[in-house]
């Protein structure tokens, strides 16, 4: 861990607002606070050397596609058309020729990752502008965060590079951490053998035809497969995840009634479930894709999950989680053909077993044991190439990296419920080891997903970044005032 520098306060650049990451969440937060009324000036601290893109939206591969249709990404929660009139724009004037090949209307496309990233550029830029006429500035600062403190007057930061940033306010808008329990790309024993599963040149250098391993069969895995089917791989594919669960197809079902904001009774987890396989199981007598009245639920899961007790969001987890996430998170048409198909011809086998970890001595590619389901034994699993597909870690306390253990530490944040992401207040306050409401740190997007549940999409994303730059300002504009206790989690 980078040696943490201190230092007089004066010595630290100052802004109002601290954006610590400069993925989605940070940009659509920026763009949000530059669109207010009033003068501020934000610093966005972000390790990469664009804004708007994170890794989910960095990807070059025109395979790689959004996981939603283009209705249902707009950036703007006040025009769910946004991103569909932005693309209009776009192929209209000769840009992303591709789309030529589906014959759906351009709300029902699935734009490839990379384009989507341009979207969320264009849009900070010309938040940017509107910006400028007031006075308010968004400033990149390329490097990493990697100690936070604050007291009752500022929010100090210092940065991978040495410099120190101060401000009235600061947002953790870190986006998803690797998932900490399955083997990382830097893990000893793995070197070249480990995979990204976006990187298609690092795929063309593998023998066509040799064995490739994949841990997680979720949405992560299906870009795997993406990749290495346009890399030219035509070799075996072992998929090993511990239900052996495939993502759902996305479809374009019809309207459904709004059955939770008609029945106000339904009030936990369980409850939800039950009444939504009802109504699924309507659906399906009428002849309507059950994925209808499974579309919208997305409203209202957030206060289910929030008002629901951690004894209840517990049994979600423990028995409910891997099926909503099949369900919920589907793959985009396309995507989902090819694993089809893959898995048809017998390239792609999925199977339900757990990780137990790397085996040493592999000296050409890399073995890896585990445990099938319904079996007591392990066994070992040799491959020419391993990608960790296995998702995100939303416990802080597993994260390796300076930020999340220097805020553990320094009891600046406690882990939300059930471990997922941090606690917060509902209106994205941060809550200290002791429980108390932070004045001047906040969280927006997958740190929240103990307070929302669902807390990654764009949808959500957009929504959180819309109120809590409205909350920044007001808290901007009274200092002094000490905030109001808020409910919590």
């Amino acid at each position: 861990m980078n040696e943490i520098q201190s230092g007089p306060a004066s010595n630290a650049r100052h802004a109002d607002i601290l954006i610590i990451g400069g993925g989605l969440s940070g940009a659509m937060l920026a763009a949000q606070l530059l669109r207010l009324p009033g003068r501020r000036s934000v610093l966005v601290i972000e390790p990469r050397t664009e804004l708007g893109r994170g890794e989910a939206y960095s990807a070059v591969e025109l395979g790689h596609t959004l996981n939603g249709n283009a209705a249902r990404m707009s950036v703007d929660p006040d025009n769910a058309d946004d991103l569909t009139q932005w693309l209009t724009d776009h192929i209209g004037a000769g840009g992303w020729p591709e789309s030529a090949e589906q014959p759906v209307p351009i709300s029902e496309l699935f734009p490839p990752r990379g384009l989507f990233g341009v979207y969320v550029q264009q849009r900070l830029a010309e938040a940017q502008a509107v910006g400028a006429l007031n006075g308010s500035t968004v400033e990149h600062v390329q490097a990493e965060v990697i100690d936070l403190q604050t007291d009752d007057d500022s929010v100090r930061l210092t940065l991978s590079d040495g410099q120190r940033l101060q401000g009235a306010f600061a947002v953790l808008a870190t986006g998803m951490f690797p998932a900490a329990r399955t083997p990382q790309k830097e893990s000893s024993g793995l070197n070249a053998a480990a995979l990204d599963p976006w990187d298609v040149a690092a795929m063309r250098q593998l023998d066509p035809q040799s064995t490739v391993l994949i841990i997680g069969s979720g949405l992560t895995m299906v870009d795997a497969v993406v990749s290495l089917e346009q890399a030219g791989h035509r070799g075996p594919i072992e998929v090993f995840s511990r239900h052996g669960l495939l993502p759902h197809v996305r479809r374009q079902p019809p309207a459904w009634v709004d059955f939770l904001a008609e029945d106000h009774s339904i009030r936990t987890p369980r409850q939800l479930v039950r009444e939504l396989r009802r109504h699924c199981r309507e659906a399906i007598v009428q002849g309507i894709d059950w994925q209808a009245p499974l579309d919208t639920v997305r409203a209202h899961i957030g206060r289910l999950w929030n008002q629901a007790t951690d004894r209840q969001r517990r049994q979600f987890v423990r028995h409910v989680r891997p099926w909503w996430e099949s369900h919920h998170h589907r793959s985009p048409p396309l995507s989902a053909a090819l694993v089809e198909r893959l898995h048809r011809e017998g390239r792609l086998r999925i199977q339900a077993a757990s990780f137990k970890g790397l085996e040493p001595g592999s000296q050409d590619g890399v073995s890896i044991r585990i445990r099938r389901r319904g079996e007591a034994d392990t066994c070992v699993v040799r491959g020419a190439a391993l990608i960790n597909s296995s998702g995100i870690e939303y416990d802080w306390r597993r994260v390796a990296r300076p930020l999340p253990q220097q805020l553990l530490a320094r009891g600046l944040i406690r882990p939300g419920p059930l471990a997922l992401g941090i606690a917060a207040a509902v209106d994205g306050a941060v809550l200290d080891a002791e429980g108390q409401i932070a004045r001047r740190l906040f969280a927006m997007g997958p740190p929240l997903r103990g307070m929302w549940w669902e807390s990654t999409a764009v949808t959500d994303v957009a929504l959180q970044a819309k109120a809590l730059a409205a909350r920044l300002v007001v808290a901007a504009a009274e200092p002094a005032r000490l905030r109001p206790a808020a409910q919590r989690s």
